[in-house]
């Protein structure tokens, strides 16, 4: 016998489904919605439902965009430069290289990076796309911002084989010591990288 009404435990179980959302945390978000106004359980819904059907992936760079656009924005922008694209791994990296204000060029979204242990392979992102974008001409730069991990650097060392040919520009985001940090602080890899990336003064 269940000491909970089903509707909760229902909740309770969907919530313990999204990444970082353990037993309790779950449990105290589906109390919360039922001990709160219900507007907010309303409009989380709403929001909920709205997530899938209203968005869709754009048909150039597979951002995230209406389902309502076959383009996003900032493919559809005549300000942006178009012969510069940074390959990200997710949408929401998108998000934090814009955060910065100092990129004007497009993006190409791969969704996800290639990782033989998870059965992931080339064929599985949007990498293919990525080169037919290239072959259509008038790019210049490829910025490979994939993150710093065994997967996001196995997915550049593919991407550079891949692009290699088109004679184009293929650069990396540098990485090394974060702006503020302690040299004390940072591990191994991080000072190698740093070391090797540096730059004249």
């Amino acid at each position: 016998m269940a000491i909970l009404p089903q509707p909760i435990l229902n909740l309770i179980n969907a919530f313990e489904r999204l990444p970082g959302i353990g037993p309790k945390s779950a449990s105290r978000l589906a109390f919360f919605l039922l001990r709160g106004q219900d507007d907010l359980a309303n409009t989380l819904a709403q929001a909920l439902l709205e997530l899938k059907s209203a968005t869709s992936y754009c048909a150039i760079c597979y951002n995230i965009t209406l389902s309502s656009q076959d383009v996003c924005d900032i493919c559809a922008s005549t300000q942006r430069d178009k012969s510069v694209i940074c390959v990200v791994e997710e949408p929401l990296d998108v998000l934090a290289v814009e955060r910065t204000g100092g990129f004007n060029g497009q993006y190409h979204v791969l969704h996800g990076v290639i990782s033989p242990i998870e059965g992931i392979g080339p064929e599985d992102l949007k990498i293919k796309a990525l080169i037919d974008r290239v072959e259509k001409g008038g790019i210049s730069e490829i910025i490979i911002a994939t993150n710093p991990s065994m997967e996001g650097d196995v997915t550049a060392q593919y991407l550079q084989k891949q692009l290699l040919k088109f004679g184009i520009r293929i650069t990396r985001l540098a990485r090394g010591l974060p702006v503020g940090g302690d040299m004390e602080y940072a591990d191994q890899n991080t000072l190698l990288r740093a070391l090797a990336g540096r730059q004249e003064l």
